[in-house]
């Protein structure tokens, strides 16, 4: 219980100073003295000084040879601050996106990772552009050459799309109802759905269940829809991100989905 109310009053102490937050950042990048503290960080010496003697008596970083280095503790606890910000950041920038939707179909490692997505842009229709998200994703699938993606909804489009990257020697696997299984495949040219299946170029999963969330995982970047709480999909925004990690993060969940729908 002591260990534990140590652990909390370390973090309380780091977190209500934005000056020894700023501190640790840049030590957490690379050890330095005071003086180059200051420049990098154009907080004033009195401050910096003030403030590094006070993480050093609070053994969250050491002197060493005039240049200062935090300590393996202390970074955890940097990393677990700036990642609850980054958290607390990315859903209040984003709030119409988040707010009143469907996040059950979340796994809980994309959840505890949600900062992957912390470079994402919020694409929205306007009046003079209702069609602004569903253009946006074209655009990322008509420049792809592999895709992955959640289809929970047909869109007149889709084959069209899909018989496109396949025309091109590139491959799609898809989870899609199978409600609407039929509707998509019997919409692409048959010779080229053939030969694409038969070369593992094509792989499409018709789901039982209810998929609620959208998923597109492009060469160069990923996009997620989501349904509003009274069951239908928003279509009028989209999170779209082009970052390694947003990858990386729209794989984590594509498979996770795959695992618990295909049954």
């Amino acid at each position: 219980m002591n260990f534990q109310n140590e652990i909390n009053n370390d973090i309380k102490f780091l977190a209500k100073s934005e000056i020894r937050l700023k501190i640790l950042s840049e030590l957490y990048d690379s050890p330095d003295n005071v003086r180059g503290i200051v420049k990098r960080t154009n907080i004033t010496y009195s401050s910096v000084s003030s403030n590094i003697s006070k993480l050093e008596q609070n053994d969250h970083v050491e002197k060493i040879d005039n240049q200062y280095y935090i300590n393996p503790m202390s970074e955890i606890y940097f990393k677990t601050l700036m990642d609850f910000k980054n958290s607390v950041d990315l859903i209040t920038d984003y709030n119409d996106f988040w707010d009143n939707h469907n996040l059950n179909q979340l796994s809980l490692d994309c959840i505890k990772n949600i900062t992957d997505l912390k470079d994402s842009q919020l694409i929205e229709t306007t009046p003079l552009d209702i069609y602004k998200t569903h253009n946006t994703i074209k655009s990322q699938l008509l420049e792809s050459k592999s895709v992955k993606a959640i289809f929970p909804y047909l869109h007149p489009e889709y084959p069209l799309l899909i018989e496109h990257i396949l025309k091109n020697n590139g491959s799609v696997e898809l989870l899609i109802p199978r409600s609407i299984y039929k509707a998509i495949m019997s919409r692409i040219s048959d010779k080229i759905r053939k030969n694409a299946s038969k070369r593992g170029k094509l792989i499409a999963y018709p789901i039982k269940d209810d998929l609620k969330i959208y998923l597109t995982i492009c060469d160069e970047s990923m996009s997620l829809g989501l349904f509003k709480d009274d069951g239908s999909f928003d279509q009028n925004r989209i999170l779209i991100c082009d970052s390694e990690k947003s990858q990386k993060w729209a794989e984590t969940l594509f498979e996770n989905i795959k695992h618990d729908v295909i049954k």
